[in-house]
């Protein structure tokens, strides 16, 4: 029998440890136990370095958590990417903010990639100066997605001109489940998916005014789950962008396990990254005085399900009941959206930037102390939150799986509270009472953890992986890239 491997999971105030056998380089779970090892803040997962390796199609993490080597790609492979709209560079929601990050990440490596995805009407096409990125655009539906039948064609055509594609990737369900069960080499990224919305919907109604009517989104919710349960096991590979969300693939949505991978997003470390002077020039250019002794920041689409009506009415109490905080606070809004106008009502002390392209997002996580996400949409991992964290600052957001899963992780990262303007007040509280210093020390813990999971180099050398594996499952290719071995990758 070969000998045992162990796989340490540190969260903070305790430790696990799983026992994995590994004499048929198969991974069987044995049990949890509490143990004694010291812990740092976080989430910490060591593989000791073993001669046998492990399959990671089976692997039950993050696949940020291992080490892949970056340069050079062992084999370069042609790649088909399916995702209904391909951002402007400056202007991103956070599916398109991913496919944009990942698949320019994957071209630089040398991969050939081609985009299908929606023509604009409205903006020109972003041009890039490498050669072996292609873009196969047609006209969106009258919903806005790909036209499946017009795609199918622009696919077939070129799977057939050359060699065909060594793996198909969608970005959500850029390509429908009525195409995807003929693709064996195909892997979808789910950003968000029905179930975790239920919990969305149920804060929705919580806050609902007396005055609203009453929403049907619980009942249609669950049947849209019953859905997504039919038609995902069409799809040959799913990544999961949160660990709630691979949780939920596995045990809600019954999709066997090794074929949910867990890949976290990751954001650009090159642009999001500590620089104190351009946060000096940021606030100098805004007139925010030094004196002031803590800086808020939020940023993304200013709108009802991404909180802010919840952090507007927090902001406002707190305000009128303690008017040193509100003498000594600076509230920083980058974004666009209705709540922009409804946040400069609130004083002086409340600036609202408008959309930034990420050069000055940059500039704007540099001269916050904190950035606060009040977010009550429990789906996918929002890249805010990751940018800020590599810029080394800390969070504070809405207690929802995915974030308390993988992002905030423990105290050490930052602040958590429930979807209640009690609770968020609470917090709010919690930060100025901490005062500075105290917030550069979790801003400095958050940055460091951000550099291990959340950049953009470990979320393509994972995605570059997962599709060597999958092309050489599929191909003849006499290298097992499925294999693993912790000494090497």
């Amino acid at each position: 029998m070969g000998r045992d491997r162990t796989t340490m999971f540190s969260f903070r105030g305790s430790c696990y440890i799983l026992l994995v056998i590994s004499a048929f380089s198969s991974i069987s779970f044995l049990y949890w136990s509490n143990c004694s090892i010291p812990c740092y803040s976080g989430v910490q997962l060591t593989v000791q370095k073993q001669n046998q390796p492990f399959d990671l199609l089976s692997f039950p993490s993050a696949w940020n958590h291992l080490s892949f080597p970056s340069r050079p790609p062992p084999k370069l492979l042609k790649i088909a990417v399916f995702v209904k709209k391909w951002p402007n560079r400056y202007q991103a929601g956070g599916l398109e903010r991913h496919a944009l990050t990942l698949h320019l990440a994957l071209a630089k490596q040398g991969h050939e990639l081609h985009i299908f995805t929606t023509s604009s009407l409205n903006s020109s096409f972003p041009k890039y100066p490498m050669s072996n990125i292609y873009f196969h655009l047609s006209k969106p539906t009258a919903a806005g997605y790909l036209d499946q039948s017009l795609v199918w064609k622009q696919f077939q055509s070129q799977n057939s001109t050359g060699k065909p594609f060594d793996v198909v990737h969608s970005e959500s369900v850029g390509l429908m489940h009525t195409r995807s069960r003929n693709v064996s080499n195909l892997a979808v990224s789910w950003h968000g998916i029905a179930y975790e919305t239920i919990h969305t919907d149920i804060i929705q109604e919580l806050l609902r005014a007396p005055e609203e009517a009453r929403a049907y989104a619980l009942t249609e919710r669950v049947l849209k789950v019953v859905e997504e349960l039919k038609f995902f096991p069409n799809y040959a590979h799913h990544v999961a962008t949160s660990d709630h969300a691979g949780d939920v693939l596995k045990r809600i949505y019954m999709i066997p396990e090794e074929r949910v991978h867990v890949i976290l997003n990751g954001v650009d470390e090159e642009i999001f990254k500590p620089d104190a002077a351009k946060g000096k020039d940021f606030k100098l250019k805004f007139g925010i005085p030094e004196y002031r002794s803590l800086v808020l920041g939020m940023a993304g689409r200013l709108v009802k399900d991404k909180g802010h009506p919840l952090m507007f009415e927090s902001l406002k109490q707190i305000f009128q009941e303690n008017s040193t905080f509100r003498e000594n606070v600076v509230v920083l809004v980058a974004g666009d959206g209705p709540w922009g106008a409804r946040y400069k009502d609130l004083g002086a002390n409340v600036l609202v930037l408008g959309p930034l392209g990420q050069a000055q997002l940059s500039r704007f996580y540099n001269a916050i102390d904190i950035f606060v996400n009040p977010t009550v949409r429990a789906q996918g991992l929002d890249h805010t939150l990751l940018e800020a964290i590599l810029s080394g600052k800390p969070v504070m957001a809405t207690r929802l799986a995915s974030i308390t899963g993988s992002v905030i992780v423990g105290t050490q990262m930052g602040y958590t509270f429930s979807p209640t303007v009690a609770s968020l007040k609470k917090a709010l509280h919690g930060i100025w009472e901490d005062g500075r210093e105290n917030v550069e020390k979790k801003g400095k813990a958050a940055r460091e953890r951000g550099m291990e999971l959340f950049t953009a180099t470990k979320m393509a050398a994972a995605y570059e992986r997962l599709f060597l594996c999958i092309a050489s499952n599929n191909g003849e290719d006499s290298n097992d890239y499925c294999q693993y071995k912790p000494s090497y990758g």
